[in-house]
């Protein structure tokens, strides 16, 4: 694979042909990848790591509430899983990624050096979806404190914040992976939880939450979505013929 290109803000290249797809996955693509792959292993990305670094104003909060969603940013490391796609299949994934991870420009799609957790440890070149730090929407990494404000209350089409806290929680335990960022963070979360009106938690650990530690909603924090539009020349570069 090829990496220039990719940390210069545009798409990664498509691998050669003759090779397979590597696509390293550190959110929703662990348990919902949405494509057929060959084989699956734990790996650790270094240089990166998981992290609440994206406001949203659509799925898990709104324009007068935003929530916080998972992004990639730099520094430190990451384990996730890493997926090896068959090379017939590769150019199709790739337009699903796209399709499902560049909509609206505030990530930016990379191709990444991930270590296998398999014998031998071998190190696979992987595309991946990092955080756009340009993009009106990067949150950068507020303190825990104002994490916890922002997703307490913020809730979305998708359903509440804090949903989407506790079952990517879930789901990493799952996996035997530990993010104990994300544990002090739901931590405090419950310190500090309420629930928007008429919002809806689902995973019972998140009602226990509300139920247990409801408070005054905080002050909302204001995103102009407008200024997002400027980004969408990503998913257009993604999905233009023959980029691949």
């Amino acid at each position: 694979m090829r990496k220039k290109g990719a940390d210069k803000g545009g798409p990664a290249s498509m691998p050669e042909r003759s090779r397979d797809l590597w696509v390293f996955g550190y959110g929703s693509l662990m348990w919902q990848p949405g494509f057929a792959f060959a084989e699956v292993h734990h790996g650790v990305l270094t240089g990166y790591h998981r992290a609440f670094c994206v406001y949203s104003v659509h799925y898990r909060g709104s324009t007068r509430r935003p929530g916080l969603v998972l992004g990639l940013d730099r520094g430190g490391v990451c384990e996730g899983l890493a997926f090896r796609i068959e090379r017939e299949r590769a150019a199709d994934t790739l337009a699903y990624l796209r399709r499902r991870e560049l909509i609206y420009g505030v990530y930016r799609e990379a191709v990444v050096g991930v270590t296998l957790l398999t014998a031998g440890r071998p190190k696979v070149a992987a595309v991946t979806f990092i955080a756009e730090r340009a993009h009106p929407s990067y949150a950068g990494e507020p303190s825990l404190a104002v994490q916890a404000r922002l997703i307490r209350p913020a809730a979305g089409v998708a359903g509440a914040n804090l949903d989407y806290l506790a079952n990517t929680l879930g789901h990493l335990a799952e996996l035997g992976i530990r993010e104990r960022g994300l544990e002090r963070l739901l931590a405090m979360v419950g310190a500090f939880v309420a629930r928007a009106a008429g919002g809806r938690l689902a995973r019972p650990r998140a009602r226990s939450l509300a139920r247990s530690w409801a408070q005054k909603c905080a002050p909302p924090l204001s995103v102009k979505p407008d200024r997002r539009k400027r980004f969408l020349f990503r998913a257009r570069i993604g999905a233009a013929p023959g980029d691949a």
